[in-house]
């Protein structure tokens, strides 16, 4: 895989790709490659792109010959996936099974790293009772013909979920799964337990945005600094959507019996634009979300309910699909446009102006008029992350004199901006903070700085 410097990348790849910018790959971190366009780049050219950064692994909705084989020898993990609409064959007849593994997978394997087959997408809530029917079926047909051609251990085979399977999901320990599909989802996941595969689900904070407009709901979505939600029933603390999302899922497996069933997230991903109605949709959110998300993952930090883990992850999707039906939004979830240059450069909108890297070091402040509560929720969010370390401004600490919030909230925010990234949007935090280059270190005091 290409490696890149910290500025030669942060050039290349601009805002959202920042936040990938360190020199080998992320093997969890990945991205999906969707096809319902009709001004897509070449493969090859799209795999040239993809070997720029460091994403780790790439999900085909399909299994296109020519993407596959362009990923050949790239190193890149690849999810092939069975169309909807082929599950009642796959399902009826196991020969069928074998002739779309002989014809989608042998002729690729091992060049192309092919690591799981997704049959069908959010079939559970396609509201088709035969096609969920014949979902499991047709799942344990391609396993079957993954067996009798030894690759059973080496390729998985799973589905994919909208949120829509769970009944509830708040508070996230509450989680529970839809108990009209449980006739069906019960022996789907002792399958995918049984052969070792993942339970694939798509969450997306920005539709639960969408539902809940408040600028509260908006920053907890984004990873931003927030109040946070308490789970009333584990006592547990969530600063984020996505991960009450993912442990309301971790809480419906649970329930069921399958505590330690792996999660992927196969897609999840936030729209740079949209119509009126559709709130949150904006480049700056969605350079937020995904730059935010790509950063907790890093962090390894997990979920409450799965600390100390980072989840795979699909963030949706390489490019723009200008064929996609439903609202503008659902053509605008790219990161690339198709004419391989970066979605979100330096977008006019934006209220950081024009983006250069930095080229002289910088420290993150507070601004003059903020309140001592704003930096108070500004402090328990950022040591509350078990990502960063606050142990300065602990009693004790070499920075915890002055013992004021406007001292303590200074050293926090700077130490934050300096460990997820240095990019303006880490120096925000609901515009109540600034960078400067006056160091504002003192006594023993010293405040992390860099540059790139």
């Amino acid at each position: 895989m290409a490696t890149h410097s910290n500025s030669s990348f942060l050039l290349h790849l601009s805002l959202i790709i920042t936040a990938l910018c360190i020199a080998v790959s992320q093997p969890f971190i990945g991205v999906n490659y969707g096809q319902v366009a009709d001004n897509l780049p070449s493969p090859e050219a799209s795999v040239e792109l993809l070997k720029s950064t460091t994403v780790g692994k790439v999900r085909l909705y399909g299994a296109d010959p020519a993407i596959i084989k362009a990923l050949a020898n790239s190193g890149i993990g690849i999810v092939i996936g069975v169309a909807n609409g082929d599950i009642p064959s796959l399902a009826s007849h196991p020969d069928s099974a074998t002739q779309w593994v002989n014809a989608n997978v042998l002729p690729h394997y091992p060049e192309s790293n092919i690591t799981m087959i997704a049959v069908g997408n959010e079939i559970m809530g396609s509201g088709d009772d035969g096609l969920v029917s014949q979902l499991l079926p047709a799942m344990q047909n391609v396993q079957n013909a993954l067996n009798s051609a030894s690759l059973g251990g080496k390729i998985k085979v799973s589905t994919v979920h909208s949120m829509a399977v769970l009944t509830r999901s708040e508070p996230p320990s509450a989680g529970s799964f839809d108990p009209g599909l449980m006739d069906i989802l019960q022996p789907l996941v002792a399958f995918l337990k049984n052969n070792e595969s993942p339970f694939a689900i798509n969450p997306y904070p920005f539709f639960a945005y969408r539902s809940d407009p408040r600028p509260e709901t908006l920053a907890f979505c984004l990873f931003q600094p927030n109040s946070g939600r308490v789970d009333q029933v584990s006592g547990k603390i969530y600063s984020n959507m996505f991960d009450a999302q993912v442990d309301a899922v971790h809480s419906a497996l649970s329930s069921m019996g399958f505590e330690e069933m792996e999660i992927v997230i196969a897609e999840t991903g936030w729209p740079s634009r949209g119509d009126r109605n559709e709130a949150g949709a904006s480049v700056e959110n969605a350079r937020a979300y995904n730059g935010n998300l790509i950063a907790h993952l890093r962090s390894m930090v997990g979920t409450p309910s799965m600390p100390a883990k980072s989840l795979d992850t699909f963030i949706f999707a390489l490019y723009d699909e200008d064929l996609k039906p439903g609202p503008p939004s659902e053509r605008a979830f790219g990161l690339f446009k198709t004419d391989l240059t970066m979605a979100y450069d330096n977008p006019p909108t934006s209220p950081y102006g024009p983006y250069t890297p930095e080229r002289e070091t910088q420290w993150c402040v507070p601004k003059v008029e903020v309140s001592e509560e704003e930096l108070q929720r500004n402090i328990d969010y950022i040591c509350g992350n078990l990502a960063i370390d606050c142990g300065a401004i602990q009693p004790g600490g070499v920075c915890y004199e002055p013992n004021t919030v406007l001292s303590h909230a200074t050293f926090a925010m700077n130490l934050y901006y300096q460990n997820v990234g240095r990019n303006p949007w880490n120096c925000d935090f609901s515009q109540t903070a600034m960078l400067t280059s006056q160091n504002p270190s003192y006594s023993d005091c010293v405040y992390p700085g860099g540059s790139t």
